[in-house]
């Protein structure tokens, strides 16, 4: 996966189309990740210790990754990725303006 925790990206496609975001959690296997503000769901929580009164909260739910694009650091653009070797050592960059991402 060429996404990482903490990555901005931007959604583009869906009911979040346009909206931006760090991301939070990644699921590599299954392909998903998890945007900070974006795909809210609310949840109905029973009671438990963590949460005694129960109710209903507002989450995220995981997108698919395939559904997000990495904003290019340098022009806050949305930008594929592609990858290099520099030093031995394989790294990031991004298709638009050529730089590093990591």
């Amino acid at each position: 996966m060429f996404l990482k925790t903490g990555d901005k990206v931007r959604v583009i496609t869906g009911k979040d189309k346009g909206q931006e975001g760090t991301i939070k959690k990644t699921f590599a296997k299954e392909n998903r990740v998890i945007v900070e503000g974006v795909n809210k769901i609310k949840k109905h929580q029973k009671p438990s210790n963590m949460n005694p009164n129960g109710g209903i909260i507002d989450t995220e739910a995981p997108i698919n990754a395939s559904n997000v694009m990495l904003l290019d650091p340098s022009t806050n653009e949305p930008t594929r990725v592609g990858f290099e070797v520099v030093d031995g050592k394989k790294v990031r960059v991004a298709k638009k303006s050529g730089k590093q991402i990591d």
